[in-house]
């Protein structure tokens, strides 16, 4: 693929996945008080930016903004972000379509931010790896790296449930499924396990594939 296409795919994910990003902040900061979960402004960016999906597409923004600037970076330090941000985003929307979609009904333009965070960016993202890369990034170093994250959300999320309460008096949990107080910590863990599970096995099989796939080379 030439690397302008390429630059130009990138940038175009970048811009797409931003304006669902800021879109989503800004109606979750102006939605009617018995809309939220919370009530006052500072608390509902701070709840915004908690969610893992809020993360994972913030990743995917960046990453793919820094390789619309270079497509030839190699640092560790973006190797282990760029695999975060396509695999992150990837268990987002496997995630969202298998357990979270049904338990809600959208309209307008929260259904446009939501369908941009959950299914386009998962899409854009995961097309942009395989068909660009880019190539010869991944080692074993580099996947262990980048379960460091995922794992730093689950303790917090888990902690943050446990401790902040909702304008209900709930204890609050980013997602239903890890809901402690709901289902108790040995359902909410296990399910946890599962998502770990997710992740691990798409991070050991974009490794075995990298080689194999055309694309730029970092």
């Amino acid at each position: 693929m030439d690397e302008r296409v390429a630059r130009g795919v990138f940038a175009a994910t970048s811009a797409l996945v931003t304006s669902g990003l800021v879109l989503q902040l800004v109606l979750s900061v102006t939605a009617d008080a018995e809309a939220g979960s919370f009530v006052t402004t500072p608390a509902r960016v701070v709840n915004f930016l908690s969610f893992f999906t809020v993360q994972s597409n913030i990743l995917v923004a960046v990453t793919c903004a820094m390789l619309a600037r270079d497509l030839h970076r190699s640092s560790p330090l973006f190797r282990v972000l760029r695999l975060d941000a396509v695999l992150c985003i990837v268990v987002t929307g496997v995630v969202f379509h298998l357990a979270l979609a049904s338990l809600q009904e959208l309209t307008g333009w929260d259904l446009l931010a939501d369908t941009i965070l959950h299914t386009i960016s998962p899409l854009l993202a995961m097309t942009g790896w395989l068909l660009i890369g880019p190539r010869g990034a991944l080692d074993g170093r580099i996947v262990s790296l980048a379960v460091v994250a995922p794992m730093a959300w689950l303790g917090y999320a888990l902690a943050r449930g446990a401790l902040v309460e909702d304008r209900f008096g709930n204890d609050y949990y980013a997602y239903p499924f890890m809901n402690a107080q709901v289902h108790g910590y040995a359902t909410a863990l296990l399910r946890c396990a599962l998502v770990v599970g997710l992740f691990l096995g798409l991070s050991y099989g974009t490794l075995a594939v990298d080689r194999r796939l055309g694309g730029v080379r970092s």
